[in-house]
């Protein structure tokens, strides 16, 4: 049988709990075999800039940081099971990838 690796990246952690927690829900559901989710190494974009920007003035910066958190959840790759997983309605601020082998 062919095992659907689901992968959700997004820059707010409850989000991707939750679609995470919505696809685990529908395996139990239909008593698929599931692993996860498993929390994947979050990645942190992080920006330094000058406060003022001609240059002069104090040595003032400030600090920018955006963190890309990740999930990955493994189900069996049943055709019932991924049209539900399709129709899970997913906020702009999620990426999912799908992928069978």
């Amino acid at each position: 049988m062919p095992v659907a690796r689901i992968k959700i990246i997004s820059r707010n952690v409850k989000d991707a709990s939750s679609i995470a927690s919505q696809i685990v829900e529908i395996a139990k559901t239909l008593n698929i075999k599931f692993k996860g989710p498993v929390p994947l190494p979050t990645r942190r974009l992080k920006i330094t800039t000058r406060k003022t920007p001609c240059g002069d003035g104090a040595h003032t910066y400030e600090r920018w940081e955006m963190r890309i958190h990740k999930r990955l959840v493994q189900i069996d790759g049943s055709d019932q099971a991924l049209r539900q997983v399709m129709r899970i309605p997913v906020p702009d601020t999620v990426q999912i990838e799908m992928s069978l082998s």
